[in-house]
């Protein structure tokens, strides 16, 4: 990048991290990151907010994320659960039973509300937000990054976040590949009005549902429909389609356009498949869309995105506050990056399965033939809601890297303790503790919690970092996890408590 656009006035970072992007991993990754008093600005291109109301819907793991930060009642209040099935290529087979989360649905939710929830989170953790802020360059050095806006004022932070979605301008300017493969078909969804009964549209939709599943009319309230339907073919994705484009493609696969008028919001969304070659390039990381973009089957995408920023959030914060171990950051990409590999992979089964062709027809019978076994089905489950989710922190029982659930503990739920977004030592034996940690770990010391190891070292993601009952090897986990001990020769007592 040509450096003579920036002025070497004043080369002191005013911010720790600023955050290209708004949507929901931009606001999550702000407010993970004010839980530990980093100076967060975050510029959104867009002056107003999202104004269509698409509903997505929060998975398993992603509902227990909000736990963990006292955000899911909020959502609750918004949201509509749903059952925790027929998510796999649509596939209609019902969750199977004994899913190991408390939270075990759907909870669908317009996007513009989960996106207002977070990014009031944000703010009222003490996050700065600036709308018509977009980002049209930056350089990075040893010390910080130095941000240029659309308008040529000049920002200078220590980190640069690009959360700025598919077309990312912070992944182009760093020049990170983003190999894959282009859309091959293109689908059309919007909200709108119809002028039929809905007796008609439901036999028509059951009817063609059979084999066609790029295809619905559902009812939405106040009289609009949510309609889906294959388009014509690939288009440029930056122009939105017209009512004109629905009634022509409803004529074509179901051979009527069911009076479509009044439409609320009309989009399209292709199948285009793409993963960044690195998510960190010195001090400017992404995450997001703008490291990973796939077919929204499964409804994974939004969820993947959050779940990144849950990632990185505290380690980033870790490096800024300067107890972080010194590759502690790198275990963003190392741990991101295989999971976006395997929704890639599920994403693209997923779609062949979407296939009206004899053979992608033939395998989807099988498969759904396979499901009816318990193990095949919440295999799936658990990989498309991503509760399967285990990171590879090396030989250990099969626990280790993986998330805890939402247990009863002593006082409560396990994620109401872990609203301030610590570490967590969950400690049966009573005798250990977190030691000069204690500014970063809690300690809660209950014998009665419902787990069948001793001890479990939880980091703030909620992610299992160790499990056992000696004292030495806690500590070499937490340096490991948490740094250096901020007080090396003092020894704390258990000093959990609950947050309001």
């Amino acid at each position: 990048m040509d450096s003579s656009r920036f002025s070497d006035a004043d080369r002191a970072p005013v911010f720790d991290v600023i955050i290209a992007g708004c949507g929901p991993t931009g606001a999550m990754l702000a407010a993970e990151l004010r839980l530990h008093d980093v100076r967060v600005l975050v510029l959104e291109k867009e002056t107003e907010p999202v104004s269509f109301v698409r509903i997505v819907g929060l998975h398993m793991r992603s509902l227990e994320l909000m736990a963990m930060r006292g955000l899911l009642d909020r959502m609750l209040e918004h949201g509509r659960k749903r059952p925790a099935g027929g998510f796999f290529a649509a596939i209609d087979k019902p969750a199977p039973k004994g899913l190991d989360s408390a939270h075990a649905y759907l909870l669908g939710i317009p996007q513009p509300t989960i996106e207002r929830l977070l990014e009031e989170h944000a703010t009222r953790l003490g996050a700065q937000v600036r709308r018509g802020g977009a980002v049209t360059g930056f350089e990075q050095d040893d010390e910080g990054v130095t941000v240029e806006l659309a308008d040529g004022e000049q920002l200078r932070s220590r980190y640069l976040v690009g959360c700025d979605g598919a077309r990312s301008t912070v992944r182009k300017l760093l020049g990170v590949g983003f190999p894959g493969e282009p859309a091959r078909t293109e689908t059309l969804m919007g909200e709108m009005k119809v002028g039929v009964p809905q007796e008609e549209i439901a036999a028509k939709v059951s009817e063609i549902g059979r084999t066609n599943k790029r295809f619905w009319l559902r009812p939405f309230g106040e009289g609009a429909y949510s309609v889906v339907v294959p388009a014509a073919g690939v288009s440029d994705r930056a122009e939105p389609p017209t009512l004109e484009d629905f009634r022509q493609q409803l004529r074509t696969i179901a051979g009527t356009d069911f009076g479509v008028h009044s439409p609320r919001w009309l989009s399209r969304f292709g199948d285009a498949t793409r993963l960044a070659e690195r998510y960190r390039v010195g001090r400017v990381l992404l995450a997001g869309d703008a490291a990973h973009i796939h077919p929204p089957t499964g409804g994974q995408g939004l969820n993947l995105g959050v779940q990144d920023a849950f990632n990185l959030g505290w380690k980033l914060a870790a490096q800024i506050r300067g107890w972080a171990p010194g590759t502690l950051l790198d275990t963003y990409q190392a741990e991101r990056r295989p999971v976006a590999e395997d929704v890639l992979d599920n994403t693209r089964a997923q779609m062949e399965l979407h296939s009206t062709g004899p053979g992608p027809q033939a395998v989807r019978r099988l498969l759904t033939e396979l499901m009816d076994f318990d193990e095949v089905n919440r295999h799936l489950i658990e990989k498309i809601t991503a509760i399967g989710i285990r990171y590879d922190f090396g030989e250990g029982p099969d626990l280790l890297g993986r998330r805890l659930p939402d247990l009863d503990v002593k006082g409560g739920r396990l994620y109401g303790l872990l609203h301030r977004g610590r570490g967590l030592l969950l400690d049966r034996t009573e005798r250990l503790t977190v030691g000069g940690w204690a500014d970063r770990v809690d300690h809660l010391a209950d014998p009665t919690a419902g787990l069948d190891v001793p001890c479990v070292l939880l980091r703030p993601d909620g992610h299992v970092a160790w499990i056992g009952d000696d004292q030495q090897d806690l500590d070499d986990h937490l340096s490991r996890w948490f740094g250096n001990p901020a007080r090396p020769d003092r020894r704390s007592a258990p000093t959990a408590t609950r947050p309001g």
